[in-house]
């Protein structure tokens, strides 16, 4: 078993958390208050930005030219994401430029930043690709559900290219990382922020937006 693979398999507690949480069993039956989801959108698209700006980082840490291209083309990828978190906004009326993290997205975004600033290559992927893994595994799994307003948010994760882009990074992953305890606690860690991120989706409703 590769060690992405065992990573995975070892934080399945968490991943099944995210799987049965309220707030994607919503997105799955379509019960989901839209203003939840809205509240999540602006809040997933603070982190993306983070989460862009350390793939950036892993390009600057990159030991080698193949290192480098992977590094690239995920960073093309979390810009495709952003560009659909803009449509949601444009449809939806929020501001995104007026967005206040809260503090569960602060705890993801600093701890990401840390790591891909002051780790290596390695431990910069076993902080990133838990994210990665996780929203393919939502994508699969909720594959064919969802009515309503967000159909399109489960075949953006369940599409064959955001797997691919998922196996990327664990290929990538296990091209750079030596197995022991700071690869699995940073795994482990980014694996407990997107229960915690989902937990705040589900549990904070956002004011409107201003006229």
């Amino acid at each position: 078993m590769s060690l992405a693979a065992d990573l995975w398999a070892g934080n399945a507690d968490l991943a099944d958390a995210a799987l049965r949480h309220p707030f994607v069993t919503g997105i799955a039956d379509g019960s989901l208050p839209r203003e939840r989801f809205a509240g999540y959108v602006a809040q997933d698209a603070f982190f993306l930005e983070s989460f862009a700006r350390a793939y950036a980082l892993g390009v600057a840490h990159s030991p080698d030219r193949s290192t480098l291209d992977a590094f690239a083309g995920l960073l093309a990828g979390v810009r495709e994401e952003l560009r659909l978190h803009t449509s949601y906004a444009a449809r939806w009326g929020i501001d995104l430029a007026a967005v206040q993290p809260l503090s569960a997205t602060l705890a993801y975004t600093d701890f990401l930043l840390a790591t891909a600033s002051l780790g290596g290559v390695g431990l910069t992927c076993a902080a990133m690709t838990p994210c990665m893994r996780l929203y393919a595994h939502l994508g699969r799994s909720l594959a064919g559900s969802a009515p309503g307003p967000y159909t399109e948010w489960v075949t953006t994760y369940a599409d064959p290219g955001f797997e691919e882009l998922a196996g990327t990074l664990e290929r990538l992953l296990d091209a750079t990382a030596t197995d022991g305890a700071p690869i699995r606690q940073a795994y482990r860690r980014a694996m407990q922020l997107e229960v915690g991120f989902f937990d705040t989706a589900w549990g904070v409703i956002p004011e409107a937006p201003t006229p």
